[in-house]
């Protein structure tokens, strides 16, 4: 979850269930102790990322049963720091571009050095190289699949916002926002028919009834159920599954979902247009 300039309100009906009934809610828990001794949002996002690394490190045993299922746990206190540094941020009033930039980072650096580990277990030129289209695969999915639900927040809170971190001399920031605002030309169109439109007016309403189902397909693209993908790969001892899983069915389920999400906002501007 960011912690940026950015409404992070989140529908439920298109969040991921383990965020909603187990993350989200141990995450709220703590939200007072960090306030209590000024533990910032941008700390919280930095401790996650060496949370994240000690369950690579776990990760890289997992041949092992036990060490698979310490990698697992590691990983949800990676889950509920990563939730934690947004609600923070909202409770101290310290929401900022860079913040939203850094937790972004960091939630890619948990992931490469996931993969890292996943590489060095097996130690060979070619997983190696799976493993890296994996995580080139990962990285795309990841930033349209969050540009898509940014996307749809922001309708349904009525708002038409510039993205942020372009102008950032961060090649790295550059790139992850490059991704994230790759497919703006092509849904600017009906941004601009939805800004003429009442805020929860019909078009809203019809573009919120079609869309949810899409956001919702999408949810398998979460960090969530990839760390439990990646358990399930180590409990079968099929890990080299899991990256082909990344390169093909979840770049599917990308491209997929994206298209459906033009689609319906196609579908809502050619009906605008009859109506009108």
């Amino acid at each position: 979850m960011s912690h940026g300039v950015l409404n992070p309100s989140r529908d439920p009906r298109v969040e991921d269930p383990s965020n909603l009934w187990l993350i989200d809610p141990l995450a709220r828990r703590l939200v007072p102790l960090a306030v209590r001794h000024r533990i910032s949002a941008n700390m919280v996002s930095v401790t996650g990322l060496f949370i994240g690394a000690a369950a690579a490190i776990a990760d890289e045993q997992w041949r092992q049963p036990s060490w698979a299922l310490a990698g697992l746990l590691i990983s949800l206190a990676w889950l509920i720091a990563d939730s934690l540094d947004g609600m923070v941020a909202r409770a101290t009033g310290t929401t900022s571009a860079f913040g939203r930039e850094l937790d972004g980072l960091c939630d890619h650096g948990v992931f490469a050095a996931l993969y890292v580990a996943l590489a060095v277990s097996f130690n060979d030129r070619a997983t190696w190289c799976l493993v890296l289209v994996a995580a080139a695969a990962h990285a795309v999915q990841a930033n349209l699949y969050e540009a898509e639900r940014e996307r749809f927040h922001r309708r349904l809170n009525g708002s038409l916002v510039e993205p942020v971190g372009r102008a950032s001399r961060n090649p790295g920031v550059r790139f992850y926002y490059w991704v994230a605002t790759c497919l703006d030309w092509a849904s600017a169109p009906f941004d601009h028919a939805l800004a003429g439109e009442p805020v929860r007016g019909r078009m809203h309403r019809d573009y919120e009834r079609a869309a949810v189902p899409v956001l919702r397909m999408m949810v398998p693209l979460s960090q969530n159920l990839r760390i439990i993908a990646i358990f399930i790969a180590c409990f079968l001892g099929r890990m080299k599954s899991f990256m082909w899983y990344e390169i093909v069915p979840l770049s599917l389920l990308t491209a997929f979902g994206v298209l459906r999400h033009r689609a319906v906002e196609a579908k809502l501007l050619r009906s605008s247009s009859s109506a009108s």
